[in-house]
């Protein structure tokens, strides 16, 4: 019979002295699918805390902001929560809150993806059909032969 785990890691993330290493907590508010992708990020010096390039090993306490890069949008984040584990998007979101600037510079990035044109429509002409392909093979073979003479 096993016996059950004390829920010591929710009260050692809720107490407010208690801190939270930084790529742990960036993997649990799911801004990366993993632990090693956030500290690899984070190793490259794409993550600030409070203005100064942190260390994967730097303690996060309530109140930090976070500065850093996710896809083409930079980010910048307060720390609302701590936690130990990864849960679902709604637990994740509870954990941090976006500075409105930062929600406004995404909102710009978007609409300006939005307006762009599709790329594959500026182009005039597309890969070779399997028929094209055929004659410029022939073309190639008889071009070929005609100057080996």
């Amino acid at each position: 019979m096993k016996s059950a785990k004390p829920s010591s890691a929710k009260s050692h993330a809720e107490s407010p002295g208690a801190g939270l290493r930084l790529d742990k907590w960036l993997w649990a508010a799911r801004f990366y699918k993993t632990r090693s992708l956030a500290a690899e990020d984070i190793g490259h010096g794409r993550v600030q805390v409070n203005g100064q390039v942190a260390k994967a090993s730097r303690e996060l306490k309530l109140g930090d902001l976070l500065k850093f890069r996710q896809g083409d949008a930079p980010r910048e984040v307060w720390v609302r929560g701590l936690s130990h584990i990864r849960g679902p998007a709604p637990q994740a979101q509870a954990l941090y809150e976006e500075t409105p600037d930062s929600l406004a510079l995404r909102e710009r990035l978007a609409e300006a993806r939005r307006l762009a044109p599709e790329p594959a429509q500026s182009m005039s002409q597309g890969r070779p059909t399997k028929q094209d392909r055929r004659r410029l093979a022939d073309w190639n073979r008889w071009s070929a032969a005609a100057d080996a003479d």
